[in-house]
């Protein structure tokens, strides 16, 4: 007999970690069943995925938008992260709207796969205490996040302390009194990783290590 396809929601879906996620449920079909996806605007990218993974629940924030020729429920983000046929609920949205859905899956005892670090930057406490509560377990996924969770899962001894590194982004190297003339522009040119633009800026200026 064959495993049990988990059931994934994937909020953010068309943003970059969002689109990675995608590409493992299609390198592991027999493990993996897409049942909800979300976007915020790039609803043109959002309709073909609803075409090839045909998930039961949607949501996008664009109300100005259709997607045609596909069937459909529209839901909330928190309705899809806590619904009871969700097995595993993957938060890749940016900024404070990955904050709800966060905490519905956890409420509800979702296996949450955490991309969306304001979430814990905002209420880390509550997020966290919600989860023991009611069973449900974070398993980050942002690249710094889940290197250091693999690292003191697989360390016997308690760490001191950690060292988080950067690529260095656009701007390495720059002197600062270059920095003072840097542009939006040059900003969004990051030189190894294709990212949505809020992130992208928050790498350049070093937010996203805070």
């Amino acid at each position: 007999m064959g495993s049990i396809r988990k059931k994934l929601a994937v909020l953010g879906s068309t943003g970059s970690i969002g689109q990675q996620t995608l590409q493992v449920v299609r390198a592991f079909p027999n493990r993996f069943h897409i049942i909800g996806l979300s976007a915020g605007k790039n609803t043109d990218l959002l309709a073909r995925q609803i075409n090839e993974f045909k998930p039961r629940f949607v949501y996008f924030s664009d109300k100005r938008s259709h997607i045609a020729n596909a069937e459909y429920e529209f839901l909330s983000l928190e309705d899809i992260a806590r619904h009871p046929q969700v097995d595993i609920v993957v938060i890749a949205t940016a900024g404070k709207s990955g904050l709800n859905p966060t905490l519905a899956a956890v409420k509800a005892g979702k296996t949450v796969a955490l991309a969306n670090k304001e979430s814990l930057v905002m209420a880390g406490e509550i997020i966290t205490n919600a989860a023991k509560k009611n069973g449900a377990q974070i398993l980050p996924i942002d690249s710094e996040h889940s290197a250091i969770w693999q690292c003191l899962n697989s360390e016997a001894q308690k760490a001191t302390r950690l060292i988080l590194t950067a690529s260095g982004g656009p701007f390495y190297r720059y002197l600062p009194s270059q920095l003072d003339r840097v542009t939006v522009k040059q900003a969004l040119k990051h030189p190894s990783w294709h990212m949505g633009r809020k992130v992208t800026i928050d790498s350049a200026t070093m937010m996203n290590k805070g």
